[in-house]
C-alpha cells in the first residue's frame, strides 16, 4: 500500500471515529505531500516518489519540533502539546529509524567505499550515503556521525 492510499484508509478510519485533530494532521500531510508534487510536476517530474514523500515527512517533523522547543520556552505547553501530538502521528507515516549501531556501521561502510579521510571529503560520504539509503536515512543524524568520524 502507498503512502497515499494508507492515508486516505487512516483519513476515513479517523473521521469515523470522531478524532479531529488526527483528521487534521493527515489532512495537513496530504496538502503538504500535494505541494510536493505539484512542485515536483513544475519541474518535470512526474508524480510523487517514495523518497520525496518521506523527505517531506522529515521535514514536517523538524519543524514541528523547532515550534514546540520555541512553545516550550515561551511558556506555551498546549501548542508544544499539539505539535507533540502531530510530530506522533506524522512519524507513524516514516519507516523506522536506524538504531545508533546500524549508522555507525553504515557511515563506516561509507567512509571505506569513498575512501574518505578528510572534512574535504564529507560530500562524497554524504553522498554515498544518500545513494544507497535514500529518503530512509535521517540525513541530519549522519550528517553528525559523519563529522564525528572525520574529525
Amino acid at each position: 500500500m502507498s503512502l497515499r492510499e494508507r492515508l486516505m484508509a487512516d483519513l476515513k478510519t479517523a473521521m469515523k471515529a470522531g478524532e479531529s485533530a488526527r483528521v487534521g494532521t493527515i489532512r495537513m500531510i496530504t496538502a503538504k505531500l500535494k505541494d510536493v508534487e505539484i512542485a515536483g510536476r513544475a519541474k518535470g517530474g512526474e508524480g510523487l516518489s517514495e523518497d520525496e514523500g518521506l523527505s517531506a515527512l522529515r521535514g514536517m517533523v523538524k519543524t514541528r519540533t523547532e515550534s514546540a522547543t520555541m512553545y516550550r520556552d515561551a511558556g506555551r505547553p498546549e501548542l508544544a502539546e499539539k505539535e507533540e501530538a502531530e510530530i506522533a502521528v506524522i512519524r507513524g507515516y516514516l519507516p523506522p529509524e536506524m538504531d545508533d549501531a546500524a549508522l555507525e556501521a553504515a557511515v563506516k561502510e561509507a567512509l571505506a567505499a569513498t575512501g574518505a579521510a578528510t572534512m574535504k571529503d564529507m560530500g562524497k560520504v554524504m553522498g554515498a550515503l544518500k545513494a544507497k539509503f535514500g529518503a530512509g536515512l535521517d540525513m541530519g543524524r549522519a550528517n553528525a556521525v559523519v563529522k564525528a568520524s572525520l574529525s
